[in-house]
């Protein structure tokens, strides 16, 4: 593979944790550098890139700052988005084997009615079309399209034309195996442990809700990455 990949991972403070685990699953599986960068609202703000006013009905910190990876890669590549509720557990550069050459945006197409009416933070499960499909992009930008996100169209166009691909042709959008976005808690699950394991209905890190299918995986990567960050002391 020659085109270079650049990660983007939604990063909200009330969930550093999960982010952390999300990042050290693809650093850890991935066989080649891999830039990963955090999508952190009060940066992007001081920078003057995110100028919409505080969402109260937005679930995350990144509900629509996502919109903003393929703008801040600025390269030739492939910039790739996840949310920060995410484990991975294969290497994340094989996302881009197999995709539709003229898609200016991959994603899992997820049609479903959420099992769980209330979200983990006590906010109401929204339902609309298209939903979970933005969780996960793999943007191309040898495509024209990609282009269109500027941050004035983040900053002033409606949630529901972001999160709907209404800046895209529905032929543009390409369509990725579900293994790369498998909503924990939604579907059946599979005997192998999918690509992208996705908590959208909350995590292990959220000390209230119950253990549920892949916990196990979580906690065992958090422990990884908790071990990298402490000091080893020298007992020679």
């Amino acid at each position: 593979m020659d085109r270079k990949v650049k990660v983007y991972i939604g990063f909200d403070h009330r969930e550093e944790i999960a982010w952390q685990v999300c990042k050290h699953s693809i650093l850890r599986h991935s066989r080649q550098d891999v830039a990963i960068y955090p999508l952190n609202i009060r940066m992007l703000r001081e920078l003057g890139l995110y100028t919409r006013p505080p969402d109260t009905k937005a679930s995350t910190e990144f509900s629509l700052t996502r919109f903003l990876s393929p703008y801040l890669a600025a390269h030739e590549g492939w910039t790739i988005f996840a949310d920060c509720d995410f484990l991975f557990t294969t290497d994340i550069h094989n996302v881009v084997d197999n995709l539709d050459k003229n898609a200016a945006v991959s994603v899992v197409k997820h049609d479903y009615t959420p099992v769980n009416a209330i979200k983990m933070d006590g906010k109401t499960q929204a339902v609309y079309p298209r939903k979970n499909w933005s969780s996960f992009m793999v943007f191309d930008h040898s495509h024209e399209a990609v282009n269109r996100l500027l941050p004035k169209v983040v900053n002033y166009e409606s949630p529901a034309y972001l999160h709907r691909f209404s800046w895209l042709d529905d032929d543009m959008i390409g369509d990725l195996p579900l293994s790369w976005n498998f909503l924990v808690g939604e579907y059946p699950r599979p005997e192998v442990p999918p690509n992208a394991i996705h908590f959208t209905n909350g995590g292990p890190w959220f000390a209230e809700l119950p253990d549920g299918d892949y916990a196990n995986l979580w906690r065992a990567e958090r422990a990884l990455y908790l071990e990298s960050t402490t000091p080893h002391r020298n007992t020679a």
